[in-house]
């Protein structure tokens, strides 16, 4: 999702968007831990989806 799309959205939206998000990272850190994934990359996409959905977040608080 970009950044545009994220700021249209409200801020219940985005927070449970983040909250999705941040559990999908830990299952996929979990899987990660017990065997490699194959695309190890996924997890450096998700914890920066995540740190976008934040900073929108404040900034929409402020």
């Amino acid at each position: 999702m970009k950044p545009s799309e994220m700021r249209d959205l409200s801020i219940e939206e985005l927070r449970s968007k983040s909250l999705e998000s941040s559990e999908e990272l830990c299952k996929l850190k979990i899987q990660h831990s017990i065997r490699p994934l194959e695309n190890p990359s996924v997890l450096k996409q998700l914890r920066k989806t995540v740190a976008r959905f934040q900073t929108i977040i404040t900034e929409k608080q402020q």
